[in-house]
């Protein structure tokens, strides 16, 4: 399968069995000591083994984004009994900055956990590519990723354009521990709620390849950058 191809087109690729079976565990237990949760942000800032992740997943991402691409954003989403939500179809708009600043094109400013997020131009997120690796399969009984091909190629979509592109066939990403979704940030994309509810553990990374415009920066792109410098 050609990545980048295959992403351009459809807007996702699934890459199986792409973190071996003791690198997962070894994720698991260090997302662990932050404290059990349905959902942990700034990862990347908090968790090492997670910016380790991040350096060595590049050669998934560069292909799509170039040899400069590095990761902004680490996430953390599980699906559990008290925690088994749905997710409606919706686009990835945001991103998290270092501070607010008044730039043309930069809307709809929010802060989630202390952290600044604003919707950039659609431009900024079409250069984008988000990796999720699964640490749990995922199977149609777990409330899996569901996206509509190629809406990523009509750039922000309206609510009405929305509404259009939900009356097409949905794909399901069932991806077993250790693999890999890539999606762009534009691609429509949903979940259901499990039918068994219990551990679906996914690491969300997003990653860039250039810097913001305006003075505004990536909120964790400066720990990404530092971490792939001892790496390297």
């Amino acid at each position: 399968m050609n990545t980048r191809i295959e992403l351009d087109r459809a807007g996702f690729a699934v890459v199986p069995e792409a973190i071996e079976p003791s690198r997962v565990d070894e994720l698991i237990s260090a997302l662990a000591a932050l404290g059990t949760s349905y959902g942990l942000r700034n990862l990347l800032r908090r968790c090492r083994a997670v910016r380790r992740l991040a350096h060595d997943l590049k050669p998934f991402v560069t292909p799509c984004l170039g040899e400069r691409a590095f990761a902004v954003r680490g996430l953390l989403f599980d699906k559990l009994p008290g925690a088994n939500w749905e997710v409606a179809w919706h686009q990835d708009l945001s991103i998290a900055v270092a501070e607010r600043r008044a730039v043309p094109g930069f809307t709809g400013w929010s802060v989630k956990q202390g952290v600044p997020h604003v919707q950039p131009p659609a431009g900024i997120l079409e250069q984008m590519l988000t990796v999720r690796v699964h640490l749990d399969d995922c199977s149609p009984a777990t409330g899996p990723l569901r996206v509509l091909p190629g809406s990523h190629q009509e750039g922000r979509l309206s609510d009405a354009a929305i509404e259009r592109w939900k009356q097409r066939q949905p794909v399901q990403c069932w991806v077993g521990r250790g693999g890999l979704v890539l999606l762009r940030p534009l691609l429509l994309h949903a979940s259901s709620r499990a039918e068994r509810p219990s551990h679906r553990r996914v690491i969300h990374l997003e990653y860039a390849f250039a810097p913001l415009p305006g003075g505004l920066r990536w909120y964790e792109e400066d720990t990404a950058t530092a971490e792939n410098a001892v790496e390297g």
